[in-house]
């Protein structure tokens, strides 16, 4: 081959000639390693490239949009078209990865990962050649620039070559790190696994299956099964090979197809810098993230922190008390400080009701853990509390007012921010947009749903216990339903409600688009995609619905048959009291409402605030780095400070470290390490408490009676509803949390359990209301069912029952 393009292993093919990725492959190739064929088209090509075309003065200093221009116009050298050309013919054509390489890349010291562009799928000889300029003006991104400036690598001293590969049509991918990326064990290789291409883990857009493993075998698996043992320990395999030929850890990215491994980049692991994110360090109190902590299940970015905590202290009547915090950051996870709320209701002398509330939102708290109390005195407690609580009910009371009217212009202003912000060009502009409607529109819909979840008080939480002092459980869980009306709908119910009518041909896709695209598992985290960003969502959704066990309609008419039938038996037993039930659930079920109805307008507000962000990323040049910055440092950002760039590399390795871990116990108790309970061989997924030993859950699966009913049923075990596609039509649903994300999923199941959860929550609201038997708040549903067993669910009694184990 010609100076400009060389074969994958020829011995020329160095840093200097084929850059950071492409040296690696090389010498991966002439290792003998299971590399997918292909070339590299060299640093010489892309300098010729420049020369050409009088390039290589004009694209220091100019800006992305520039670049890409003078490069998208300039013509490749015939010499360098034709050796592409024919490479790529000799490669036998069809589909390719183009790959950047840069010089400055995937080095012991920095790896510089994602600076530079990849185009997949590509095919053809001009598309190929079409991409390989693309990679080369990627070099010259606003965000790759900065990066190398905070790095201190001189600009005009980095090239690019290009790496074209066949491509692998991968049933799996990942990463094999082969020492522990999260405590940098050397005895331990952990492989993280997706199904498809392995972009849908770098953009977290699925949870992976972690299987860890040493020089026994596999150790530990996690998550839904992506990979068979035989292919986790082939992989393992290449990785010691791969360590053993560089001397060192490293980072393996890797394909399957047919059992057969692909490796497609291997580079070292670099020691970053990170931050800790714990707010179980400043006190001892009990915290809980059951409730909120549905809607924001996983791992969170900086920006959506920051974010989060605005609509908290807009939500909350004391979002602190005496300096102690209410909401917590603990190991980026989002939790309640449970020692605040039992000390405001102590105060005002009603510590008995605040814990019969919290065990209806946030589930029980075992008879052995202690919630701290703070040390401060009740006079101290109402002096802090009494003007902060005040204040907050005059400051929602107008909401109260008008709040349907308000909801319904919500959307508007949603809608109407959204096309501002893609309309805005200058980056001062959007700080600005920001601080005259955005910050605004945040505030007000946090207003809403305060307002909303508050227009019956306490009646939510009182209903039910009174209703068990008068009727059996399942005629309580019966009466509790109707929540969702065609006068009046619930929002939890709302996608998969407007599923069932989009089928029927009662709504267009747009209008369900409009309505509900902006829903989705993970809707507080302002990094993830949502719905109405994914042309292809709205198929898998109706896909879905028509393998439902039953459809939604009939299953809304059989509970509100059971409904009818709850109240006669309430109305022989208790003729006197039938008026006061009638209010109470009407009340009751009005708050509902209102609190789902102002919820979903702080989601669509929400994708609000992720296309700020995104926005400001692309008028920076920082791309998707600005989701590791809290949001007053984007407007700093915006208006010229970049200096809290700098922190951006710490966090996004805190954020990987984080959420490399299991999620965290329901329940914890004092000052609490992520990583050391995560290491716990008896470790317990519903509580920590750091003042005693906690004894290991037993093999009973137990919890709430979210709803009554009792089925038999094949378990299936999802780790993540990205894996809802694996839900069997009559499969008992078994996981660690749902939310709104999950609601499509369950007329599919015949019944769901979880590990978190209470009467309130989620799982418990819609299974109900669809007449679904459900079990919440187990603890240990996912570590004690395994997919595969066959169970008896009573969601009258909240008990599960194995009674064929999975082969």
């Amino acid at each position: 081959m010609s100076a400009t393009v060389l074969d994958m292993a020829d011995p020329a093919a160095d840093l200097l000639a084929v850059g950071g990725k492409g040296e690696s492959l090389a010498r991966l190739t002439a290792a003998g390693l299971p590399v997918p064929p292909g070339f590299h088209v060299t640093t010489a090509a892309y300098r010729e490239f420049l020369a050409a075309n009088g390039l290589a003065a004009k694209v220091v200093g100019a800006s992305e949009r520039e670049v890409a221009d003078l490069f998208a116009a300039a013509p490749l050298p015939p010499d360098v078209a034709t050796a592409i050309s024919d490479a790529y013919a000799d490669l036998g054509g069809g589909a390719v990865a183009v790959r950047s390489s840069a010089t400055a890349e995937d080095l012991p010291d920095a790896s510089f990962a994602g600076q530079q562009d990849t185009f997949l799928d590509v095919e053809g000889p001009s598309e190929v050649l079409d991409a390989v300029k693309r990679c080369w003006a990627s070099l010259w991104t606003e965000r790759a620039v900065d990066y190398r400036a905070r790095h201190v690598v001189a600009q005009a001293d980095v090239a690019i070559a290009v790496v074209v590969q066949r491509m692998v049509p991968a049933t799996a991918a990942g990463v094999l790190f082969t020492a522990d990326p999260v405590t940098g064990a050397r005895d331990r290789l952990v492989i993280n696994a997706v199904r498809g291409l392995g972009e849908a883990l770098v953009s977290g857009a699925a949870d992976p299956q972690v299987v860890v493993l040493d020089d026994r075998g596999i150790t530990d698996r996690r998550g839904d099964p992506v990979l068979s043992d035989d292919v986790a320990l082939a992989l393992a395999g290449f990785g010691r090979r791969i360590e053993e030929l560089y001397g060192r850890p490293m980072d393996v990215e890797w394909a399957v197809r047919d059992d057969e491994v692909s490796i497609v980049q291997a580079r070292p692991i670099t020691v970053t810098a990170h931050e800790e994110w714990n707010t179980s360090l400043v006190g001892d109190y009990l915290w809980t993230c059951a409730n909120l902590g549905e809607a924001i299940p996983s791992v969170m970015t900086p920006a959506t922190w920051s974010l989060v905590r605005i609509f908290m202290s807009e939500v909350m009547s004391v979002p602190t008390l005496g300096g102690h915090p209410l909401d917590g950051n603990i190991g980026g996870r989002f939790y309640l400080n449970l020692s605040v709320t039992m000390a405001a209701g102590s105060a005002l002398g009603l510590e008995g009701f605040v814990r019969r509330a919290s065990e209806q939102a946030f589930g029980r708290i075992p008879s052995d853990v202690e919630v701290p109390r703070l040390p401060l005195s009740r006079w101290a407690v109402l002096r802090d509390m009494l003007p902060t609580a005040l204040g907050f009910l005059r400051r929602i009371r107008p909401y109260q007012t008008d709040l349907p009217a308000l909801v319904d212009g919500a959307r508007q202003r949603s809608d109407d921010a959204r096309a501002r912000i893609a309309a805005t060009t200058d980056p001062a502009a959007l700080a600005r947009l920001w601080r005259a409607d955005v910050d605004a529109l945040l505030r007000d819909t946090s207003r809403m749903l305060a307002a909303g979840a508050r227009l019956d008080g306490a009646g939510l939480v009182r209903i039910r216990p009174w209703l068990l002092g008068l009727v059996a459980e399942s005629d309580a869980n019966a009466l509790l339903t109707g929540l969702h009306t065609t006068a009046g709908p619930l929002a939890s119910l709302g996608p998969v409600v407007g599923l069932d009518r989009l089928a029927r041909g009662e709504i267009t896709r747009e209008e369900f688009v409009r309505d509900w695209g902006h829903r989705c598992p993970d809707e507080f985290e302002v990094s993830a995609p949502r719905p109405a960003e994914d042309p292809a969502w709205l198929d898998r959704e109706v896909e879905g619905v028509r393998g439902a066990l039953t459809d939604v309609r009939t299953l809304l008419a059989r509970q509100q048959e059971h409904r009818a039938a709850a109240l006669d038996r309430f109305r022989a037993r208790h003729p006197r009291k039938v008026r006061t039930l009638r209010r109470r659930m009407a009340r009751a079920a009005a708050a509902a409402r209102g609190r789902e109805a102002g919820r979903s307008e702080v989601i669509r507000a929400f994708w609000v605030l992720r296309t700020f962000l995104l926005r400001a990323g692309e008028l920076t040049g920082v791309g998707e780095d600005v989701f590791f910055l809290a949001v007053d440092e984007v407007l700093a950002l915006l208006d010229g400070d970049r200096s809290a760039l700098d922190h951006v590399a710490a966090r996004r390795e805190t954020h990987r470290r984080y959420a490399a871990l299991p999620p965290y116990p329901t329940l914890v108790r004092g000052h609490f390490d992520p990583f050391r309970w995560a290491a716990a061989a008896d470790r317990r997924s519903d509580v920590f408490d750091e003042t005693r030993d906690v004894a290991p859950l037993g093999d009973a699966v137990t919890g709430f009676a979210g709803a009554a009913g009792v089925v038999e049923g094949v378990v299936r075990v999802l780790a993540s509803v990205a894996d809802g596609a694996a839900l069997e039509t009559g499969e008992v649903l078994v996981t660690t949390v749902t939310n709104i994300g999950w609601t499509p999923l369950f007329p599919r199941a015949a019944a769901v359990v979880t590990d978190i959860g209470a009467p309130l929550s989620h799982a418990a609201i819609v299974a109900r209301e669809l007449g679904i038997p459900a079990v919440v708040g187990t603890g240990n549903a996912t570590t004690r069912l395994r997919t595969g067993d066959r169970v008896r669910v009573d969601g009258g009694r909240g008990t599960v029952e194995v009674l064929t184990p999975a082969v």
